[in-house]
């Protein structure tokens, strides 16, 4: 008896990856009239954008990265109105202190340069700091407030993206684990471990940690590396913290990061890395992390010092060693795009990312630069 075989759906473009580059990307170009297949080997959203810290900030970014950065922020401020869902997004501001006074210079340059991509911060004074702020412990020496920025839940905000792109049209695939991706004349071909197959002359990988797996089938590995966020909750106490605080160490990187949602419990998460395998699609919380982290809390707001840990988690997230993404056009295949490997700070980008890819697939250009993230600066000679 032959078996049946399964036909192929065809689309103009498939993306491969339901996070929230994934899910944003296919509703963007749902937008623009676009068809779209949209594949995600588990869940939308489940992966590295359902289990982040859930940061919505401008501030410590590379800085050519500000203006997607701030056109993402714009659709943070509408994604209601755009996605018919709330994914529980508060511009609460947000807060870099230092304890250290060569960091009060680093914070000031950054503040001044940042400017020039239109992004305004508010360098704080010690005592000012505590004035405005009075549960932030006493020896942060500075801040550099950002007002407009926030936090939103990451569990909410990819899976309404998802759902948004579907309600507009798209074929969404969950449960859809990719083994091959190939062009075959003008169309990639796109197969599933389970047989089915997928046609489009455009493709999208935003894969995340699985990202160079596919791309390098193209002839285009990335070194990443997969680590997993060291992340915790605390139990409900009385809303007293409102902006984003985190404890700046260099111009990118934070020791510990703290926000608290209006049901009281406060989200964490800093300090070293735990390990992470994508064949096995776990990642694990190392207690010595977290106990590490518990003094940093306590120094950054005294008064969590006895609250109680209620949970913690991690995700498997990618960086590459430039701590810059993966976004652009394939250097070497027509039709073939890239948005992966957002080393750790990719949430805010989302919703940016997903509209300046559909601008790039479907105009064949976008008003927001990218040449700092080509694939093509780690495959020189």
């Amino acid at each position: 008896m032959n078996p049946i075989k399964t036909p192929t759906a065809q689309a103009d473009v498939i993306v491969v990856g339901g996070g929230i580059m994934g899910a944003a990307s296919a509703f963007f170009l749902r937008q623009r009239g676009r068809s779209v297949i949209l594949l995600e080997r588990g869940l939308v959203g489940q992966q590295a954008s359902g289990v982040n810290f859930g940061n919505v900030r401008r501030q410590g970014r590379f800085l050519p990265q500000l203006p997607l950065a701030n056109r993402s922020r714009a659709i943070w401020g509408r994604l209601n109105e755009l996605l018919g869902e709330d994914a529980e997004f508060l511009p609460t501001g947000h807060i870099r202190i230092c304890y250290r006074d060569e960091q009060v210079g680093v914070l000031e340059q950054y503040a001044k340069d940042a400017r020039t991509y239109g992004l305004d911060l508010e360098m704080i004074g010690r005592n000012a700091l505590r004035e405005r702020f009075p549960f932030i412990g006493p020896e942060a020496l500075a801040g550099s407030y950002s007002p407009t920025d926030g936090h939103a839940n990451p569990r909410l905000a990819a899976p309404a993206f998802g759902r948004a792109a579907a309600r507009n049209g798209a074929q969404v695939f969950e449960n859809t684990e990719i083994a091959v991706v190939e062009k075959t004349g003008e169309d990639f071909l796109v197969s599933a471990t389970d047989g089915r197959q997928f046609r489009a002359p455009a493709l999208l990988i935003a894969a995340g940690a699985w990202g160079t797996h596919l791309s390098s089938q193209f002839g285009e590995p990335v070194p990443q590396s997969v680590h997993g966020p060291q992340m915790g909750v605390t139990e409900p106490l009385p809303y007293r913290i409102q902006p984003v605080l985190g404890v700046s160490t260099t111009v990118t990187e934070e020791v510990v990061y703290l926000r608290q949602i209006p049901r009281g419990n406060v989200i964490f998460g800093g300090g070293n890395r735990g390990p992470a395998y994508p064949d096995l699609r776990r990642s694990y919380v190392l207690p010595t992390n977290t106990m590490n982290q518990l003094p940093q809390l306590k120094r950054l707001v005294p008064a969590l010092a006895n609250v109680n840990i209620i949970r913690v988690w991690s995700g498997i997230e990618a960086y590459l060693p430039d701590d810059r993404p993966v976004m652009g056009p394939s250097s070497r295949v027509p039709g073939l795009y890239y948005a992966f490997g957002f080393c750790g700070h990719g949430f805010q980008l989302g919703p940016g990312v997903g509209d300046v890819m559909a601008e790039l697939i479907d105009a064949g250009a976008t008003s927001t630069p990218l040449d700092p993230f080509s694939i093509a600066r780690f495959l020189q000679g």
